[in-house]
């Protein structure tokens, strides 16, 4: 604390009325009296003046504490922001075609906060991103299908443990060209008469009525050229539209469960709706979400036994219609374990996805109660 000038003058002035009194006895008495005035009337000014500046320093330094623990406060703020969206690294993910859009609206929707985590999506197929996944080349693995029992064992062989998680509901649309008016609607049984193993070198649509009779449907297709487009044998919707729509009729009839192989398979559904435009009477297959999307091509109703029924949102969601599938996608726990980024974007992916990025690209969200699952199954898998 500094001492004020007046404290000074004060002191002086008393000092210089004491030594006044100490050299005349007559006044000595009326000097001393004088003297204590003015002391302690410096006193009084000395004591009120500290008393002012003490109060006054102690004010100042509440002001800088609450200062001080304002800065604080906008520090910690500052630095929990930094960490909320200060994440970076990469994330591979590779699989379906199918589930490829889903995984690509997340990641642009994800990419809006954390744009330093660079995220590739590829879509060359379910069975090639397992291949890949199972050899812990990516991190995620898009399926639109569940894993098979030989790709979990190289999964177990490589040590590559992994969580499921059914991200949305698919139907496998079948379709032909727009200006085929001939057809609205397809049992199981003409599906396998045009495309099953034992249609091989079938030219025309109506080439298959005699099988599809013989196994007791109706034989009544169209005399009409007949070329067809569909998914290769890397692709989960292959798998799934054998698994369904094939496979029963082909046990039955002692046949192996396949595709005819004379027809024109891609990895890429666009090349398939492509190909499907190209001519009038084409038939072939893909994911709803790709066909719902597409022109000059119908969506055919299918009867799986029960009657005819369109393919959409509401009949895939109930499974009335029949060539419907789960989408999912596959994690490596160690490396979720591993990467920050990749379990943030997994936990977004169970949030915004399921609600928002699924039905954004036109597939079916799965009911409320089956995210809850879903998402129960992640924490658990976190640990």
């Amino acid at each position: 604390m500094k001492f004020s000038s007046k404290r000074v003058i004060a002191g002086a002035m008393a000092a210089s009325l004491v030594l006044a009194a100490c050299g005349d006895d007559d006044d000595t008495a009326d000097v001393a009296d004088s003297a204590v005035d003015v002391v302690d009337s410096a006193a009084d000014e000395v004591t009120d003046e500290m008393s002012s500046e003490m109060s006054s320093e102690m004010m100042s330094s509440e002001m800088s504490s609450s200062e001080m623990s304002s800065e604080m406060s906008s520090e910690m703020s500052d630095d929990t922001s930094e960490v909320a969206t200060d994440l970076s690294g990469t994330i591979d993910i590779s699989g379906s075609s199918t589930v490829e859009p889903i995984s690509v609206r997340v990641q642009e929707l994800f990419n809006e906060t954390y744009p330093d985590v660079n995220i590739t999506v590829d879509g060359p197929g379910t069975g090639d991103g397992f291949q890949l996944f199972c050899e812990g080349t990516t991190d995620i693995s898009d399926a639109s299908r569940a894993i098979k029992d030989e790709e979990a064992q190289a999964c177990a062989d490589a040590g590559v443990e992994y969580t499921e998680i059914q991200v949305g509901i698919d139907g496998l649309a079948v379709m032909t060209n727009s200006a085929n008016e001939a057809v609205t609607c397809l049992s199981f049984e003409q599906i396998y008469g045009l495309v099953g193993p034992e249609s091989t070198g079938f030219e025309n649509w109506s080439d298959a009525n005699a099988l599809v009779t013989e196994i007791g449907g109706d034989g009544s297709l169209p005399d009409a050229p007949l070329d067809i487009y569909g998914p290769g044998e890397e692709s989960g919707t292959f798998d799934s539209f054998i698994e369904i729509v094939l496979e029963d009729i082909a046990e039955e009839r002692g046949q192996e469960a396949i595709t005819r192989p004379d027809y024109n398979p891609a990895a890429d559904d666009n090349v398939i709706l492509q190909g499907i435009q190209s001519s009038d009477t084409t038939f072939g297959w893909v994911g709803f979400a790709f066909a719902d999307q597409a022109e000059n091509v119908t969506l055919l109703e299918v009867d799986g036994g029960d009657g005819c029924v369109p393919a959409n949102p509401d009949t895939i969601a109930d499974n009335s219609y029949p060539i419907s599938r789960p989408l999912f996608i596959y994690v490596n726990n160690a490396k979720a374990a591993e990467s920050e980024a990749l379990t943030a974007f997994v936990d977004f992916y169970l949030a915004e996805g399921l609600d928002t990025a699924v039905s954004e690209v036109d597939y079916v969200p799965l009911a409320e109660d089956r995210k809850e699952e879903v998402r129960q199954a992640w924490a658990d898998a976190k640990g």
